[in-house]
């Protein structure tokens, strides 16, 4: 009898990235491998500096890798450009940091949220109806369509932010840090939005982040980044109950 192979939607294989300024070279990231299943989420955690943003860099293509492949859904896209590229953004969905910053202060956030769908040729009215229905799976109320980047609060930016990457119904989204700007109850409004998304959606998400509690909270596997090398992987509650390596008991005695 066949067995079915499990559904990988991501494999990053062998990961390095070296940045270089005149004769100075760096190397940022250094032989990372994992992979990500279809509905599950991987968080990558370490210090400030260990890597993680620029290994989220590297997957979505906004910086090229040095060495090492990007798969996705079983297809190298480690060097793709133009209109193949285009399509990979239509599986994978990026949720930055700073969600201000994300969207242009001149459009309002409906228009922000509905550019992706215009550009995939829906007519004015049903992308006017998508943009309202995404804005309440996020919990915002339709009104927010309207209104502009700095007439909402960062909290309620950041749910608009995901609305728009859910836009294009992608298979992945990565978080890099997208709670960290955010006080502790909205960081759990959003955390408790995201885990909803995972259920209903079976969505697959890299949560980049420092926070292990979030870790812990969200997430079934874990790497544990330091100085771009992978030092430690496993559940979040191996990683967190049981570290091996002294860089992890350190991570975790910093924020428990």
């Amino acid at each position: 009898m066949e067995t079915s192979m499990p559904d990988t939607i991501l494999r990053a294989e062998h990961l390095k990235k070296v940045f270089t300024s005149g004769k100075k070279s760096f190397t940022a990231v250094e032989d990372v491998s994992f992979t990500l299943e279809r509905g599950e989420c991987l968080g990558i955690v370490g210090e400030s500096g260990s890597g993680k943003s620029t290994i989220a860099r590297m997957i979505t293509r906004l910086i090229e890798t040095t060495e090492g492949s990007v798969s996705l859904l079983g297809k190298d896209i480690t060097n793709i450009k133009g209109k193949e590229l285009r399509a990979v953004y239509r599986e994978m969905q990026m949720v930055f940091q700073m969600p201000m910053e994300s969207f242009d202060p001149r459009r309002t956030l409906g228009d922000g949220i509905g550019e992706s769908l215009r550009n995939a040729g829906m007519s004015r009215r049903d992308t006017k109806i998508k943009t309202e229905e995404l804005l309440e799976m996020c919990g915002l109320t339709p009104e927010f369509a309207a209104r502009y980047p700095h007439e909402v609060s960062g909290g309620q930016c950041q749910r608009a932010a995901i609305a728009r990457a859910l836009a294009v119904n992608p298979s992945i989204l990565i978080c890099d840090e997208a709670t960290s700007a955010l006080d502790v109850t909205v960081q759990k409004q959003v955390l408790e939005l995201l885990i909803n998304l995972k259920e209903k959606k079976n969505l697959s998400f890299l949560l980049i982040c420092h926070d292990l509690a979030l870790v812990q909270a969200f997430c079934d596997k874990v790497l544990v980044l330091c100085r771009g090398k992978v030092v430690e992987q496993g559940t979040p509650d191996d990683i967190i109950n049981h570290p091996k390596e002294e860089y992890t008991k350190i991570l975790v005695d910093s924020v428990l």
